[in-house]
């Protein structure tokens, strides 16, 4: 048993989940291992002792060090929010670069606002003042509000976005103790997307005609497993 607990602490070691991946794919393919490869050719199996003990012994440690792995994942999904509450408050005061249009025929760049993790406040969604009607819409600048699901679902807390054509900035909050992201496509066009990060909120600031958008998570996984909307520009 102490030796499946250290192998489970190497194994979960690294950031990623892969090892309990490993080890919950090795206990479930020794599970259907026994119970149908084994057990339903020999009525008999384990015939001994022996066998029985084994059997336990090696569901003991594949359980063991699937639960460990679990654990220890979680509990080190939680550093990345403590390290952004440290940052000093010189990068906090980043201002998001919204003032003026993006020039035609340069890329839209996403700009990032780092906050401390302990924000209490979620970034509200604001329209810039109406133009006039002598003013062309590229000139406009919308900016929108969007977060990360703070229980570590994965979700965001809405499914649409409405923005006036020109340009739209996306300020993302991440309190969830999950990496995300926020990206922008149109079809299986990506237009661009923050840096995946957890704690604080990021910046996203692209120029954008009239039309139908999506917005996702781009993190494997998240959104097929509904992480995602839609961003309707007028």
């Amino acid at each position: 048993m102490h030796t499946a607990h250290q192998l489970a602490l190497v194994l979960a070691a690294g950031k990623s989940k892969v090892p309990f991946y490993i080890t919950g794919g090795l206990l479930v393919g020794w599970a259907l291992l026994i119970s149908m490869a084994i057990g339903m050719r020999r009525p008999s199996f384990p015939s001994g002792l022996s066998q029985e003990r084994l059997v336990i012994a090696i569901s003991a440690v594949l359980v063991l060090a699937t639960v460990s792995s679990a654990v220890i994942i979680s509990g080190g999904e939680g550093k990345p929010e403590s390290a952004g509450a440290a940052k000093t408050p010189q990068t906090s005061s980043t201002e998001t670069q919204t003032g003026s249009a993006t020039p035609a025929g340069t890329s839209s760049t996403a700009t990032t606002e780092s906050t401390p993790a302990s924000t209490s406040s979620k970034p509200t969604a604001t329209t810039g003042t109406p133009a006039p009607p002598s003013s062309p819409a590229a000139g406009k600048t919308t900016k929108l509000a969007l977060a990360a699901d703070p229980g570590g679902q994965l979700a965001y807390d809405t499914r649409t976005l409405r923005a006036k054509a020109g340009t739209v900035s996306i300020v993302m909050a991440n309190m969830s103790p999950v990496e995300h992201n926020v990206t922008i496509a149109q079809s299986s066009k990506v237009l661009g997307g923050t840096p995946t990060f957890v704690g604080g909120s990021k910046t996203l600031t692209l120029k954008l005609k009239a039309g139908s958008y999506v917005f996702y998570c781009s993190v494997p996984g998240h959104k097929q497993a509904g992480m995602e909307g839609t961003l309707t520009v007028s």
